[in-house]
């Protein structure tokens, strides 16, 4: 009977203290624990990112105005040409032999002229023989010496006579305009030989060779590129490509710097030169082309490297900033929150780092009671790791609320088990 009483004592002291530590821990386990950001003062500088490609300032592409094919190359990469210097020669033979042809031309054509010359004036003398003989039968006529018809001969022999001059003067005027063609035959034949030799049209640096001596180029519908010659590698741009959401924010004139992965420590400084107009579509991804110009004196940077690209559209020395995480916290249920007001997209959230028209926003902070509280606010730029508030019941020093974590779920208790 002792031995019974005991064990249903002993029981029920299991199960009070059971249900005590379960009310204790489901008691104290309500309480969330917050993770804090402090309110700070200092620079922000807001910029916008994307990766280009480095280029020379001013390239020319040295091409060919004639088909046919290299017989020579006198320049290689790297070469530094002056303004008129060979580089390249096309097989002249072909050329040379359609000189020549043409000048042969122009012989014959100028004897073939000679010649029509030559007939004109037969033809004038015939027709002022024609003209003595047809005034000296009128005469006759008037005398009744000869009869009517020989007087009308004489007319049509006259007749004759002028219309043969009409006709070897226009041969003439025919023959001189043949000529002329030839000429200029003949000067586009010489033009073409000049060609053959192709010379650098600026001073610079070879860039890229396209040919190799005995290749055959083709100039049928455009001009064959041979090299691309840089006008001055100690001036270089970048040209990339910015998002429609932040070219709105870039201006002519603004700071930028890059870095290439063949230097990855050294940050190049460069300058907006150009935003253009013309967008690029690609997948429905709206861009736009930014030039940014780069000095580049010691000759490192080099045409064709990838640049990633930081340009700076604001910057502020002294701001009131906090942490995007603060922005983008909001407390998992409304009965945590003290109070809860309406809030918008951070700036320098998922539209990316800057300044979006300051829109409405909110930080989170604990009242009296250890409940959150919200604290409007309104933003300005943001560099996409802290963003500047410009108006609110915020100050530098304060604690706001970057995160929590929720209570664990307890356990459902169970009495112990006697068998």
């Amino acid at each position: 009977m002792k031995r019974r009483a005991f064990f249903l004592a002993f029981a029920i002291a299991l199960i009070a203290a059971a249900y005590g530590g379960y009310r204790y821990f489901a008691t104290n386990g309500k309480q969330t624990t917050y993770k804090f950001a402090t309110v700070e003062s200092g620079p922000l500088t807001a910029a916008v990112s994307a990766a280009g490609t480095l280029n020379p300032v001013s390239t020319v592409q040295v091409g060919s105005q004639i088909s046919g094919q290299i017989k020579e190359i006198l320049v290689d990469f790297n070469s530094p040409v002056k303004a008129g210097q060979l580089v390249a020669r096309i097989d002249p033979e072909t050329y040379r032999y359609k000189l020549r042809q043409t000048e042969a031309d122009l012989e014959a054509t100028r004897s073939a002229v000679n010649v029509q010359r030559a007939l004109a004036y037969q033809a004038q003398v015939n027709l002022a023989e024609a003209q003595r003989d047809f005034d000296r039968k009128s005469l006759l006529l008037s005398k009744n010496f000869i009869s009517p018809a020989d007087r009308d001969k004489a007319r049509t022999t006259l007749d004759g006579a002028i219309a043969q001059v009409r006709l070897t003067e226009a041969q003439v005027k025919n023959s001189e305009s043949v000529v002329g063609q030839r000429e200029a035959q003949v000067a586009q034949a010489k033009v073409d030989l000049g060609r053959t030799e192709i010379r650098s049209p600026v001073d610079g640096i070879v860039v890229k060779r396209s040919v190799e001596p005995g290749q055959t180029v083709a100039a049928s519908l455009q001009a064959p590129e041979l090299f691309v010659i840089a006008r001055n590698l100690s001036d270089m741009q970048v040209e990339t490509s910015i998002d429609e959401a932040d070219v709105g924010r870039v201006a002519i004139g603004q700071r930028a710097n890059f870095t290439v992965d063949a230097f990855p420590q050294r940050r190049f400084e460069g300058e907006v030169r150009q935003v253009r107009k013309a967008a690029t579509v690609v997948s429905n991804v709206v861009t736009y082309t930014v030039i940014v110009t780069a000095s580049n004196d010691d000759l490192m940077l080099l045409p064709g490297m990838t640049a990633n690209v930081r340009i700076v559209t604001a910057k502020k020395d002294k701001v009131l900033k906090v942490a995007n995480a603060v922005l983008r916290f909001k407390p998992e249920s409304e009965k945590d929150a003290a109070k809860v007001s309406p809030g918008g997209t951070p700036a320098g959230g998922a539209g990316g780092p800057g300044k979006r028209g300051k829109p409405p926003s909110q930080v989170w902070a604990l009242d009296e009671g250890g409940k959150p509280k919200a604290i409007p606010i309104e933003t300005g730029i943001t560099d996409g790791t802290a963003t500047e508030i410009t108006a609110g019941d915020v100050r530098e020093g304060m604690e706001v609320i970057v995160g929590a974590t929720a209570p664990a779920k307890p356990a459902t208790p169970g009495g112990p088990r006697m068998f």
